[in-house]
């Protein structure tokens, strides 16, 4: 804002509007102060014998001098009022940063998409072991089968000499009474474990079941045939603990 010049004041120009003398008389040794700027310059009085010279001119610069105090004057005000200036370098506000909406999208979509193939990959993992896991009691418990299957047979077959012998003494009519009775109970007893006998006259040949000990041909079988069981075999379960000895007739 433009300051316009202030009138001359009276007194301080030494002079009225009329260009009379000054009421109070000023000494030529004074000193007049400016301020400008915050400085204050010292300027010392003209000598009397100028002041005619430049009375002609007196009002012109005595109106450019207090032109020059009053917006001088100003700006102190001014500069008071606002406050002492800041010793360091000005302070400049950082423009905020716009948000890249598009790239936080993108990382949250790929950190998405790593923790779906990592939920994958540990989904598999635990179905491999989880099958590993099943086919593992699977084979536990077939071996646990297999190995009591073993030793129940390794029992009974230690057991199908006596198991002859009952046969033999049945054959010839020795098995009665209690001798009998025990004899039933020790083959019902065997047979709860899985023991079953085979190989009775009249049986197809079969040679993984039997073991032919003696040939012969005959017009009275179609087929290969057991003629005559000398003795029986035996299986547990599925599992072939002793062959039939037989005698096979083959049709002529």
């Amino acid at each position: 804002m433009t300051q316009k010049p202030r009138a001359a004041d009276p007194a301080d120009t030494g002079s009225t509007p009329g260009g009379s003398a000054p009421t109070e008389p000023t000494t030529g040794d004074g000193e007049r102060v400016v301020i400008r700027n915050n400085r204050k310059l010292v300027d010392t009085a003209e000598p009397e014998g100028t002041a005619a010279d430049a009375e002609t001119g007196a009002p012109a610069e005595g109106l450019v001098e207090d032109a020059e105090v009053v917006v001088d004057e100003i700006e102190v005000e001014v500069n008071s009022t606002d406050g002492p200036e800041p010793s360091g370098p000005p302070v400049v506000d950082a423009p905020a940063q716009p948000v890249d909406g598009g790239g936080a999208g993108t990382s949250l979509g790929a950190e998405l998409e790593a923790l779906r193939a990592e939920l994958d990959e540990r989904t598999r993992d635990l179905q491999r072991v989880s099958a590993e896991y099943a086919n593992y009691r699977k084979r536990v418990d077939r071996d646990r089968s297999l190995v009591q299957e073993q030793a129940t047979g390794s029992v009974l077959a230690a057991l199908l000499p006596i198991l002859d012998d009952l046969d033999r003494a049945r054959e010839h009519g020795d098995l009665v009474g209690p001798f009998g009775t025990v004899a039933e109970q020790l083959t019902t007893a065997l047979g709860k474990f899985g023991l079953n006998a085979f190989g009775e006259q009249g049986d197809p040949f079969d040679p993984t079941r039997h073991e032919a000990v003696a040939h012969q041909t005959s017009a009275d079988v179609s087929e290969p045939t057991c003629v005559q069981v000398m003795r029986r075999g035996y299986q547990l379960g599925e599992r072939l603990l002793r062959p039939a000895l037989v005698a096979v007739a083959d049709p002529e």
